[in-house]
């Protein structure tokens, strides 16, 4: 990444803060800061659990807390604990808060519309375009991973979309129990590892790897959802278990997939993995590749972590 990158990014966030009235305290001309309206935004006509709220934006806790007890002063939410258990808070807009949202989605529109109001029907086309390649690649730069126990209801989640995908696109259907094993047990340390890819604290993708020490690692479970496919994710959570079995000594990576998956098999002929003869006796392959790792990946397994969580080891 060159300097010139940076203040590239820099630019662009200064200019986008001065179009659309960031700087200053009183964001939309309203008596509070843009946190404080982006929160009520975000948690909309139905109320969202705080945890929620907090995985979406990337938020400390305690920033949060103070956000939602200063808009509760303000008579503009109220914040529900659930009867079975006292850790689950929900947040909701009252009456006023309601009112707030509306106004403040008015004028939001009034600043998009003050923007785009000087150019050119040309020029509003290239620019709306240009926003529209922004917001792709931003989102794509939002995606986090995670090495997580396959027993999380995140995880779980993962897994059974993978499975309801074959079985969506296999010619004969999926069956989990005609296929290799890769039972919660082979994906958890020292065994294996499960990858998991969130965006605004959504999972998006899951990967997995079956680690035999220095013989190749088996790449298990990849999948990507179809919201997300187009943003390069697969690559990079390829990447990602590439660096994780380099990490825990594997020289190689190999998986077997079906020719159902063409997507999948141009990823790992593009990511240089080769064809090779059969290695297992999958039923539901008809490919099998495989890939040397280089000696430099080992000890860089290339997973980033939510701010504040502890790594897993």
């Amino acid at each position: 990444m060159q300097p010139a990158d940076i203040q590239a990014v820099r630019r662009f966030n200064r200019t986008v803060a001065e179009g659309i009235g960031l700087i200053g305290d009183r964001f939309l001309d309203r008596s509070r800061p843009m946190g404080e309206s982006r929160i009520l935004w975000e948690i909309g006509p139905n109320g969202i659990e705080l945890r929620a709220l907090r995985a979406r934006l990337g938020l400390d806790s305690g920033y949060l807390t103070r956000v939602v007890q200063s808009l509760a002063r303000q008579g503009l939410l109220r914040v529900r604990t659930a009867a079975g258990d006292r850790r689950v808070r929900t947040v909701l807009l009252s009456a006023r808060g309601l009112r707030e949202r509306a106004e403040l989605d008015r004028r939001s529109d009034e600043v998009a519309a003050r923007l785009l109001a000087p150019l050119t029907d040309g020029e509003r086309g290239r620019l709306l375009q240009a926003m529209a390649e922004t917001e792709r690649w931003l989102r794509a730069a939002l995606v986090r991973f995670d090495v997580e126990p396959p027993t999380t209801p995140d995880a779980r989640w993962c897994l059974r979309q993978y499975v309801e995908e074959l079985g969506r696109r296999f010619e004969a259907g999926f069956d989990p129990a005609r296929s290799l094993p890769a039972d919660p047990a082979d994906l958890a340390l020292p065994s294996g590892l499960l990858v998991i890819a969130r965006l605004r604290g959504t999972p998006v993708a899951c990967g997995a790897l079956k680690l035999h020490g220095r013989a190749p690692a088996e790449l298990k479970r990849m999948w990507v959802s179809p919201d997300v496919r187009g943003l390069g994710l697969g690559r990079r959570l390829l990447a990602s278990l590439e660096g994780h079995a380099g990490a825990h000594g594997a020289a190689a990576v190999r998986l077997e997939t079906n020719r159902a998956l063409t997507e999948a098999v141009a990823l790992y002929r593009a990511s240089g993995y080769r064809e090779v003869s059969p290695f297992s006796d999958e039923p539901y392959a008809h490919h099998w590749f495989e890939k040397r790792l280089a000696p430099a990946r080992a000890g860089r397994a290339r997973t980033s972590r939510h701010p504040g969580r502890r790594a897993r080891r």
